[in-house]
């Protein structure tokens, strides 16, 4: 058997996307190596999102050329492989194959070509692309990813995910069921559905609500997660499936991106200040005991000191119980390179450090108040530290217990007993 390694970089779709790769090739004699001197074929999974993103990945080919030698591939897929497409085989003459996200049906030949010794990319769009029938190899026995709708319609102005995802589009609900069903018999208990607006999938009459109901149905499944929906797809049917089925996370990660309702229009987040808050307020209140976690960016194009200090009292107001935070980051083919008003970069790193303070501060404040409560927890891994294990608690929060490897996958009860602000350290009840 040949051998491939492959690096991923970006979101959770990216990391399902490999797992697909690896069981795509696995049907062509190729298994998965953790050493790259030892690989016949090496491929990046890659982001776009942001350049520094970019700039790490071509980093990180000049790094693996040297393990190029006669009879060795390397291929860059995903989002910068399809944003940059054959520009990649011009500038990085390493680079034997590009392989967009709607093409890796089509990797394994690509790689024979490579093996005859020609350079190929493949970034066509195929929106009836879903990868049904391909087995995914997945490296947690317990918990998966499965990817129910790919793509983007809503062309918010800062994102490059409709130009390298393509248009929005749903798997059939009979279909998702019938993985997660193989998923559970295979000892999975906990699915985190992905898509990129996840709460608009639609197919004919059945939308998010009613996936959330049939996947909750299925025995064996204790655990639903999903990332990353929009705050205009929570219809009131699919807030009341939140609170209807018991095994739906009490933790919706609701992207924000700024306080400012002149800045979300700037963006076209289509949804003002009042309508993210009035959303945050429906899921509370079906939901009361729900973690709410967010994306901030600071710095678009035309903020102004005000527009920031929105952004701020919003993060007052709505206490999120954590946030990724980032300054904002001019993507080529985005729309928002056309806006006036840029923002110096120091100004963007001083909001920035103000907006992650102000996180940290009322994340450290929520958690602080959960120590001495106890919480059912799934042991997911090994910690970094001593004979600890890590788990997570169905609001998202990690804890870190000591305990035996055999705990790995199973519930169990916890007490909270301490927080660094972040993690917490916790005893089985």
């Amino acid at each position: 058997m040949k051998s491939v390694y492959i690096e991923t970089y970006g979101c959770q779709m990216n990391v399902s996307d490999t797992e697909t790769v690896v069981g795509l090739l696995g049907t062509e004699s190729f298994a998965r190596t953790d050493d790259p001197a030892k690989a016949d074929l090496i491929l990046v999974n890659t982001c776009a999102v942001r350049e520094n993103a970019e700039q790490r990945v071509l980093g990180r080919l000049g790094e693996l050329k040297k393990y190029k030698r006669p009879g060795v591939t390397l291929g860059v897929l995903g989002c910068m492989a399809q944003r940059l497409g054959e520009g990649l085989l011009e500038n990085e003459s390493q680079v034997d194959i590009v392989v967009g996200p709607d093409s890796y049906r089509n990797l394994p030949e690509l790689v024979r070509a490579a093996d005859r010794g020609d350079r190929l990319a493949d970034i066509e769009f195929r929106e009836s692309e879903h990868y049904e029938g391909i087995k995914q190899v997945r490296d947690d026995p317990f918990r998966a990813f499965v990817t129910v709708q790919r793509g983007c319609d809503y062309r918010c102005m800062f994102c490059i995910v409709p130009m390298t995802r393509g248009s929005e589009r749903s798997r059939k609900l009979d279909e998702v069921v019938a993985e997660v069903e193989g998923l559970a018999r295979q000892g999975v208990t906990e699915v985190t559905l992905l898509g990129q607006t996840v709460n608009s999938y639609r197919v004919e009459d059945r939308d998010f609500a009613d996936l959330l109901h049939a996947v909750g149905a299925i025995d064996g499944i204790r655990r639903i997660r999903f990332t990353s929906p929009h705050p205009n797809d929570f219809s009131d049917k699919v807030v009341r499936a939140l609170a209807e089925v018991p095994e739906v996370c009490e933790h919706v990660h609701l992207p924000v991106q700024s306080g400012s309702s002149s800045i979300l229009k700037r963006m076209g987040r289509r949804y003002n200040r009042q309508g993210y808050l009035d959303c945050v307020s429906r899921l509370r209140e079906a939901v009361p005991e729900i973690a709410i976690t967010t994306d901030v960016i600071v710095g678009f194009p035309g903020e102004t000191d005000d527009d920031f200090e929105h952004t701020v009292s919003l993060l007052e107001q709505v206490r999120f119980d954590d946030a990724f935070t980032f300054k904002y980051s001019a993507r080529e083919g985005t729309a928002a390179l056309r806006l006036p008003g840029r923002v110096p970069d120091e100004v963007s790193g001083e909001r920035l450090e103000r907006i992650i303070e102000t996180v940290r501060t009322i994340a450290g404040e929520k958690n602080r108040a959960l120590v001495g409560t106890i919480s059912e927890v799934l042991f997911e891994t090994k910690a970094r530290r001593g004979a600890m294990l890590q788990a997570r608690t169905r609001t998202h929060r990690v804890v870190l217990v000591e305990a035996p490897d055999s705990w790995i996958g199973s519930y169990r009860e916890v007490r909270l007993l301490s927080t660094t602000g972040a993690t917490f350290i916790g005893e089985t009840v």
